[in-house]
């Protein structure tokens, strides 16, 4: 997936379809992803414990791992500005090692809330083998004009 790092909200469009990013899962993937979150649950890095006690297929990915992979999905398509002001997801099934995820992303909404900030509604689905394990709606805040940048919005101005 290549980067827009100059994305407006002009150019964003509801109905639009964002570019899909896929990667290959890895037990790595998974436990990094688990250490990062302090999440030492063992069901996320043993995979005895995983398979003979939780009856699982193997280690699998936690949810704050998911939660990262999808705002690196949502911020490498709105570049350097885009600023996430909500998210909320729905896990349906469990991701493995070997497992090959495919995030893909349309484009529900687009707005200017009263205070001027501009918005993306998205809808982002992380699927493997084409059947989703986990959707997610994101509100992602976007520059409505080259020299606007969300980050800089406090207060009143930020209202995700």
């Amino acid at each position: 997936m290549s980067t827009t790092t100059n994305l407006l909200l002009a150019d964003v469009a509801a109905g639009d379809a964002l570019p899909e990013l896929p990667y290959d899962v890895t037990a790595t993937t998974i436990v990094l992803g688990a250490l990062a979150a302090r999440d030492w649950r063992p069901m996320h890095h043993d995979y005895d414990f995983a398979v003979n006690r939780n009856g699982t297929q193997d280690i699998f990915m936690n949810t704050p791992n998911q939660a990262a992979w999808f705002e690196r999905y949502v911020t490498d398509w709105t570049g350097p500005k885009g600023r996430l002001g909500r998210m909320k997801f729905r896990m349906k099934g469990s991701v493995y090692p070997g497992d090959r995820m495919v995030f893909s992303a349309t484009v529900e909404d687009v707005s200017t809330d009263a205070a001027g900030c501009g918005w993306a509604s998205l809808l982002v689905t992380l699927a493997v083998d084409g059947e989703t394990k986990t959707d997610c709606s994101v509100r992602v805040a976007l520059p409505t004009t080259a020299d606007d940048n969300p980050w800089t919005r406090r207060g009143e101005q930020w209202l995700p």
